[in-house]
């Protein structure tokens, strides 16, 4: 709870609220509470637990499914080690959601893939386009009553304050970097509807990934950039616009 920077009057969101453990703690840290439960009896013991006027809304919906905020909003949570992913492929798909932060508690292993530089994930590549996702601590499964069967992480997730790609583009971005990483091939294979095997291994040279390199093997900011000379080849002359970013690349 200190380290989620819960502000007094902002707006936070508990995803999968069970008892209310942290909807208390984020209550009375002073923020406007969005308790997130499925189940329908936990929902009702939150309900009777939690008055309105107090700053808590409990909503019995699957954070799944449900609609993220349009206005600025941070999560913190314990998620549901079985249904970590896709909650967090729901808050995360579209960037132009309110998110500004969130610290969760998750399966370790979770943590660790999808934070990774690399191997990088499909996910983990798209989702770092826009957020920063860092691992902040590790918990033993000694810590949680009853004890589940594998160790925990707190995932630190912050907004970018540039983003590798603009949100207006996040469809086209997901679009481009899954149709290569369900290839799993040298990128001049998986990119070969995108770009030529020529032009590719001159972003190699200019990115600094290898000739050889697979979708798993680039990190976030050279996938941004592969997307965005694939997306300007049609008005440019690729082979100018080449030279011109290893230049600015020897430069600095």
């Amino acid at each position: 709870m200190r380290d989620a920077g819960v502000v007094p009057g902002g707006l936070v969101i508990d995803v999968g609220a069970g008892r209310g453990v942290l909807t208390r703690a984020l209550a009375d840290a002073g923020g406007r509470v969005i308790a997130l439960e499925v189940d329908p009896v936990l929902a009702a013991q939150l309900r009777c637990r939690f008055d309105p006027r107090a700053g808590v809304t409990v909503l019995e919906v699957d954070a799944r499914t449900w609609r993220w905020p349009g206005h600025q909003f941070s999560v913190v949570s314990n998620l549901p080690f079985s249904g970590s992913g896709a909650i967090l492929a729901r808050l995360l798909h579209d960037p132009r959601v309110g998110l500004e932060r969130a610290d969760l508690i998750v399966q370790w292993e979770f943590a660790s893939k999808h934070a990774a530089v690399w191997p990088a994930t499909l996910r983990g590549t798209y989702w770092q386009a826009w957020f920063e996702l860092t691992i902040a601590g590790r918990l033993a499964r000694s810590a949680f009553s009853p004890a589940p069967d594998v160790d925990a992480a707190v995932l630190r997730i912050r907004r970018r304050p540039r983003p590798h790609v603009s949100p207006q583009d996040h469809e086209k971005y997901w679009r481009f970097i899954a149709d290569a990483f369900r290839v799993q091939a040298p990128l001049e294979r998986a990119l070969r509807s995108q770009l030529t095997p020529r032009e590719v291994r001159r972003l190699s040279a200019v990115l600094g990934f290898a000739p050889g390199a697979r979708p798993r093997d680039l990190d976030a900011r050279q996938w941004a950039e592969v997307f965005a000379y694939a997306r300007g080849r049609s008005s440019r002359r690729p082979e100018h616009d080449l030279d011109r970013r290893a230049a600015t690349r020897r430069r600095a």
